[in-house]
């Protein structure tokens, strides 16, 4: 009928017949009838539901009940993955309190880059004794091995360091610890140790590759599990210097630092960046007077913007403080952003201004708000003014002089922010959003696969240091959601997407998912 108005309306005195039209249609209809039947395959699926067509039955399911018992399947799974970890937790604390420390210890480990290497007399390099390592199915046909642990270390972190070979020494209490753990419970994957100290202890044990460029530059403090667990959720305003004593080299270390600290930020997280010169200026307007969210779309779009910041001007760093208190108290007082630790990061080559006035209207005695500052460069005239700043406001002063110094005294605010845990001895249980981890690509510890960690933090119980608030590590445990999709029956099967938001909801409500 649609054929014949149309071609009444293209051409109202074309002479046709209804039977013409008919066997156009006909025409039509069945060569797309065989084309859809060649390439759909639906003569085989016929075939294949007759053949079992006799055994298919019909059979109703309350929906109610079958969801609860899935969540209660997976609710005892991660119980396990839970319980795991927590013996983790309580094995490295035990370890530490009776590990005395020693300056001039001497440990051979197995380093996880230099296993089974050999040298030209055929002798195993130091550090780099013979490692077994097997292909496992559980973890992907890998190379692993199911009996030891092996430690990582960046690049930059060196490998006989006193306190990295004290932590690694101390941490070997760990070893049977992961063994049991996975003999208790097969579906485990890989478990961890990773060390304030920089070193990651992981079992089983693997052969790590370097990258394309040689380098090592897997950190463990850099990882999302590490700062969600070692750090309360956080409020943050970066303010950078773009004065134009900050051209060169000092901008690009600048850039580095504000980097590095958005590195060490996720999604509990709530952050804007500041730049200041003659005037002050938010890097993004559309978030003037605001905090941001700290997701991966909101870090990355930050980093665009800071490489595209320019070095020119006078500095006055006044403005941009006042800025920042008043973003922060507003978001506090309006029980917004991340509801716990707030604070602001000074980078600059300099401060010269009389700002104390600043803190004491906004900050002082309270001091609700920790200040951060970060001295860029060699010069060590503007020192003491920089160190001032973070004294007195709770917070840590430290000077960046080469590119090499980011990572290390980026890291260092981390342990300041987590000394009020850590004193209080919090053991929360923390649960990351799913995420595609890449990081281990290069070492062939991870396959690509959807996951999530449960972590929890590691603290020093020694009474002479306890005051301190020290945070020795965080352990965790990698609980791929494959692994919860084995739980459901496959002809009750919710379907990649439905777990995915089931998962979501009992994130929601881990504290009783957990309990």
């Amino acid at each position: 009928v649609w054929l014949v108005i149309l071609l009444i309306f293209i051409n109202p005195g074309f002479p046709f017949s209804l039977f013409r039209v008919k066997s156009w249609a006909d025409a039509f209809g069945g060569e797309l009838y065989s084309i859809v039947t060649k390439y759909s395959g639906s003569l085989l699926l016929q075939k294949k539901y007759k053949d079992v067509e006799p055994t298919l039955k019909i059979k109703e399911v309350d929906g109610l009940e079958l969801v609860k018992k899935f969540s209660e399947q997976m609710e005892n799974m991660l119980r396990r993955k839970v319980e795991a970890v927590e013996r983790l937790v309580e094995a490295a604390e035990d370890a530490d309190l009776n590990h005395e420390y020693n300056s001039s210890l001497e440990f051979d480990y197995y380093n996880s880059l230099l296993i089974n290497d050999k040298d030209e007399n055929d002798n195993y390099v130091e550090l780099g004794d013979e490692f077994i390592l097997e292909p496992n199915e559980h973890f992907n046909n890998l190379l692993v091995n199911t009996t030891y642990s092996d430690i990582q270390l960046p690049t930059n972190v060196y490998n006989k360091d006193p306190d990295i070979l004290n932590g690694v020494y101390m941490s070997e209490a760990l070893n049977p610890i992961f063994v049991d753990n996975f003999e208790r419970d097969p579906t485990l994957t890989w478990q961890y140790f990773g060390s304030s100290t920089g070193f990651f202890r992981l079992y089983p044990g693997i052969k790590w590759l370097p990258d394309e460029n040689g380098v090592i530059s897997f950190d463990c403090r850099n990882r999302g599990w590490y700062i969600q667990a070692a750090t309360s959720p956080k409020d943050i305003v970066i303010i950078v210097d773009v004065s134009g004593s900050m051209k060169g080299l000092r901008m690009t270390i600048a850039k580095h630092t504000i980097t590095t600290i958005l590195d060490t930020l996720g999604e509990n997280d709530f952050v804007n960046i500041i730049a200041y010169n003659d005037y002050v200026h938010f890097i993004e307007p559309c978030f003037k007077g605001i905090l941001v969210q700290a997701d991966r779309d909101n870090r990355e779009h930050f980093k665009q913007l800071v490489d595209e910041l320019q070095a020119k001007g006078v500095g006055t760093v006044n403005k941009a403080l006042t800025e920042s208190f008043k973003i922060l108290r507003e978001f506090r007082e309006a029980g917004q952003g991340g509801l716990c630790n707030q604070a602001i990061m000074l980078i600059t080559d300099g401060a010269v201004e009389d700002y104390e006035a600043v803190f004491e209207k906004y900050n002082w005695p309270d001091r609700k708000v920790r200040v951060f500052t970060y001295l860029i460069g060699r010069e060590v005239t503007f020192a003491p003014n920089v160190k001032w700043i973070a004294c007195n406001n709770k917070g840590y002063y430290t000077q960046i002089s080469t590119l090499a110094d980011v990572q290390e005294n980026v890291m260092e605010y981390l342990h300041v922010l987590s000394r009020p845990m850590v004193i209080n001895h919090d053991h929360d249980i923390i649960w990351t959003e799913a995420y595609m981890d890449s990081a281990l690509f290069a070492s062939q510890a991870q396959s690509l696969l959807l996951m999530t960690t449960v972590a929890m933090p590691v603290f020093s119980k020694k009474n002479e240091t306890r005051s301190h608030g020290i945070l020795l590590g965080v352990v965790g445990s990698d609980v791929p959601l494959r692994e919860l999709l084995k739980l459901a029956p496959r002809y009750k099967h919710m379907g990649n997407h439905s777990l995915l938001e089931a998962l979501m909801l009992l994130q929601k409500h881990k504290d009783w998912m957990i309990q």
